[in-house]
This record gives structure tokens, C-alpha cells and sequence, in this order.
């Protein structure tokens, strides 16, 4: 497919790319919580009706025979009331364009890495068949084992009062009558060079993929740290974190990590910082230092859209 080429980083022997299921519009106060507005529009500005722009980036790792998947973005199986509740624009399948122009096709996805189940991460693990709307669906990626942690996926399945509006089961019920999708109990690895870990709060077993290869190291964080601020300030937490007190523990232990292994990190939510490297000061602030990659996104309109 035509267009640009999404980033590519080189991480020892693996390759990732940073793909893009586009951008949209959701509430600000929503992403900083119990944060007064006059401290967190100075990161991001709002406009008039409180809503922010939002990233939606997804990771793929090429290690040896595997090309592995992190996360699905929202897919396409959204009608226009639950498009507009997301904010989201009238393009769609716009994940798998972008991996398209990365150089492959969804058949060539050997694994998909799931951080949670959410709607906007969730979201394209399958598809309409035939692209036709309403009808029946489909794995999107047909010879890929969808990995999930079991207790996300027992949450899913079991939902709250609070939960249900973001936990849709086409998502993956399909995918258990095809054998795909397959449970994990805590951190595991995915060959030599690709692990994850959980970092429970945004959801009781929150899942982030670090790459670690030939010394160099990349850390996806998924909702972990949806932007770079909720890194550097541990108070900083999203208002549909299930558990905020475990979101800042978990914050305090991946910093730790972070400052003794020095990955890339990759932020799968921020409207302006895709990649960057975490420092600690003298006086022990924390500051996420920009590395910056090319981010077509802005290049393709999509932000104009929304």
C-alpha cells in the first residue's frame, strides 16, 4: 500500500515498528484524574468541550520466524454511535494499513501480544467478515495465537457496573471456538528477546513488553504510562485506572528498571511524545528526554479528521 512508512527502530537483533490505529478525541480530565485542569493543560491543551487529542500506537517485533503484535487498536467493528462516543474519525482499518505499509500483511502476524483487553487496545483482534457490518466476525490475524492474561480475561468476561462499557466480547469470543487465543499467568517470554511483565492498576493484570537484545532494550507501556508525565509524576493517574494506588506502585518499580536497563521507551497514548529515554536529576525529578522518531501520522492528516 501507498504512503509512508511507519517508524522503524532497530533494537540488537529485532526490529520494531510503531504502527498507528490513528488518532482521536477523548476527555481530558479522564487521562489525569484527581489532576486540576490548570496543571495538566499546560502537557496538552483541550478545547472547548474538555477534549483532548490521543494517540492510539501499536508495536510490531520482528525476532527471528516471529513477527509479534502488541495490541489491535480499536479495528473497525464500531458503528457510528460508539465511533462518535470515541471520538473516533470515519476512516477505518487503519492499523492494518499501517502495517501494510510497514511491508506486511495480517496473515503474516505469528503472534499478538494483548497489554488488555479494552475496547481501544482490543478492539481489532477480529473483524467483520467480508467487511460486512453487523454480520459475523473473524480473527483478524488468521495464523497468529492471541496471547491474554488470565485474569484480564477473566475480567472480561465477568465485567462490573464500572468495567462492562469498555469489555466488548466480539472482540474474542471468536477467537476461543478457533483455538487462537491462549492464556498466560504473569510475566513470560516470547523467544530471547521479547518478555512481558504485569504492572497491575490500569487493570488488575496490566501487561507491558520489554524487546532486550545484544545490550539495547525498548519498553512498550501501554497503559501503564499513557503519556510521558504519568512516568515522571507518580501521582499522575488516569481516572479509569481500576486501581490507582497499584498505578503508582507500579510506576515506582518500572522507573527502577528503567534507570538500571535504560530502554527506549514507547508511549502507545501520548499526543506528543512517541519514544523517549527516562532521567533521574540531582535533585531525583524524573524527566522523560524526547528521542524522536519520524511519526507519519501527522504526515497522512489523520489528526485533521477528529
Amino acid at each position: 500500500m501507498a504512503g509512508t512508512a511507519p517508524p522503524r527502530l532497530q533494537i540488537g537483533e529485532t526490529t520494531c515498528h510503531i504502527l498507528s490505529d490513528g488518532k482521536h478525541r477523548a476527555d481530558g480530565g479522564a487521562f489525569f484524574g484527581v489532576v486540576p485542569r490548570i496543571l495538566w493543560e499546560r502537557i496538552v491543551q483541550p478545547d472547548a468541550r474538555n477534549m483532548i487529542p490521543v494517540d492510539v500506537r501499536c508495536l510490531l517485533i520482528e525476532t527471528g520466524d516471529q513477527k509479534i503484535l502488541v495490541d489491535t487498536g480499536h479495528g473497525d467493528k464500531f458503528d457510528a454511535r460508539l465511533r462518535k462516543r470515541y471520538g473516533l474519525p470515519p476512516e477505518r482499518d487503519r492499523l492494518i494499513a499501517d502495517l501494510a505499509r510497514a511491508g506486511f500483511a495480517p496473515e503474516d502476524v505469528t503472534t499478538v501480544l494483548m497489554t488488555h483487553l479494552h475496547a481501544d487496545h482490543a478492539g481489532g483482534m477480529t473483524r467483520w467478515r467480508d467487511q460486512v457490518e453487523g454480520g459475523p466476525v473473524e480473527s483478524t490475524f488468521p495464523n497468529a495465537t492471541y496471547i491474554v492474561q488470565g485474569r484480564e480475561y477473566d475480567a472480561a468476561t465477568h465485567p462490573n457496573e464500572r468495567t462492562i462499557a469498555t469489555y466488548y466480547p466480539d472482540n474474542w469470543q471468536v477467537l476461543t471456538g478457533t483455538g487462537q487465543l491462549r492464556m498466560v499467568m504473569g510475566g513470560h517470554d516470547f523467544g530471547p528477546h521479547v518478555r512481558t511483565e504485569t504492572a497491575a492498576g490500569h487493570t488488575d493484570s496490566l501487561q507491558v513488553v520489554w524487546v532486550e537484545s545484544e545490550g539495547d532494550s525498548l519498553l512498550f507501556l501501554g497503559d501503564a504510562a499513557n503519556f510521558a508525565v504519568h512516568l515522571e509524576r507518580l501521582p499522575w493517574v488516569p481516572a479509569f485506572d481500576e486501581m490507582p494506588i497499584l498505578s503508582m506502585e507500579a510506576k515506582k518499580q518500572l522507573r527502577t528498571q528503567i534507570l538500571e536497563k535504560d530502554p527506549l521507551l514507547v508511549f502507545q497514548h501520548d499526543p506528543r511524545v512517541v519514544t523517549g529515554r527516562l532521567v533521574q536529576s540531582a535533585d531525583e525529578r524524573f524527566t522523560v528526554v524526547e528521542e524522536i522518531v519520524e511519526d507519519p501520522v501527522w504526515d497522512r492528516g489523520r489528526d485533521t479528521a477528529i
